[in-house]
């Protein structure tokens, strides 16, 4: 019988740590010159607008202070797979050892967007957050983030042994079907994507925009809006039935695959809502049926009405995440095999 290794979990780090949140569209950077400190934010990056990360932190960083980071811990929108990481959305490509070189780094980390997501839920304070409905949000107990975005993010905050332990997935990849009497009319007018529905394939910018193609279709009517932001904006404006119909079939869909999140998990935490689609229509989720799909999972209706839902509203939570580890990293079992780089090693 094999004998197995206990994991790379969290060690200290050298301060100042540089952290960067780096998606398809923006990186967003802060450095922690130690671990009392206040995070230093700096001026978002279009990634579009630089070859790569070392030029981008040149330009946002580098040129505003003289701080010298001597670590760096980042959110990557992409696959975290040996020396060379490509981001999902964008040409940059993150290469960790040309990295501490070029940036003179003892020691680099990298982790999944929704990883970071997760280290940031159990420092969420009241004002980074609108509650969704009743339930509670509990101090501890497992939690759940969900984010519907460029494409649909999960991951789980599991609390055991005294510390946090993020857990990623690819929990947007799920198969969907109709559950109500109107979806089940809706769905046949739904285009696949990948020769399926999964829970991404609506649950995303690009999903509101199959949801609104399908409704249209459903009722026989034209579809006008193109892009998520002008369904969004409609449906809020209450200017056209078949966005507000997309946005809360939408609202609804999302409620539901939440509560499955939360039901396998037994997520008595809570279940938080990240990304700007879900800041924008906060309001609207309010009010929609996303919260009776979310505990609608009978026979532990009981179970799920305990469960709290929110919005995260801070602006950067995935730094205000890689900030709470880079400041006490022993307080999270955060698995490094294969995502840390060190000199010397």
């Amino acid at each position: 019988m094999p004998i197995l290794s206990r994991p790379v979990l969290s060690e200290t780090m050298s301060y100042p740590v540089l952290v960067a949140d780096i998606g398809g569209t923006n990186a967003r950077f802060g450095i922690l010159t130690d671990a009392h400190a206040d995070l230093k934010e700096f001026e978002t990056a279009k990634t579009a607008d630089f070859d790569g990360l070392e030029e981008a932190v040149g330009a946002k960083i580098f040129a505003k202070t003289g701080i010298m980071p001597r670590s760096a811990v980042l959110a990557l929108a992409g696959p975290i797979n040996g020396d060379e990481v490509p981001l999902t959305n964008c040409d940059w490509v993150i290469r960790p050892k040309e990295l501490m070189e070029s940036l003179n780094l003892n020691d680099v980390i990298l982790v999944n967007d929704f990883e970071a997501l997760a280290l940031a839920l159990p420092s969420l304070e009241d004002d980074d957050l609108q509650i969704i409905g009743s339930g509670k949000l509990t101090t501890s107990g497992t939690k759940i983030v969900v984010g519907p975005g460029t494409g649909l993010g999960a991951a789980g905050m599991v609390h055991a042994d005294s510390m946090w332990v993020p857990v990623p997935g690819e929990g947007g990849h799920i198969s969907l079907g109709p559950d109500t009497d109107d979806e089940f009319a809706l769905w046949p007018h739904i285009e696949k994507e990948h020769g399926r529905i999964s829970a991404e394939a609506l649950l995303c910018g690009r999903g509101l925009v199959r949801l609104y193609r399908a409704v249209t279709a459903w009722k026989g009517a034209k579809a006008i809006y193109e892009t998520p932001s002008e369904i969004t904006s409609a449906a809020l404006a209450g200017t056209d039935e078949h966005a507000v119909t997309s946005l809360n079939v939408f609202c609804r869909v999302l409620g539901r695959v939440a509560g499955d999140l939360a039901i396998i998990f037994m997520a008595k935490g809570g279940v938080y809502l990240a990304g700007g689609i879900s800041q924008k229509i906060a309001g609207f989720l309010a009010q929609s049926e996303f919260r009776e799909a979310f505990v609608a999972k009978a026979p532990h209706r009981h179970l799920m009405e305990e469960i709290g839902t929110a919005v995260i509203m801070h602006e950067r939570p995935a730094l205000k995440g890689l900030a709470a580890y880079a400041r006490t990293p022993q307080r999270f079992g955060l698995e490094l095999q294969g995502k840390r780089w060190r000199k010397n090693q």
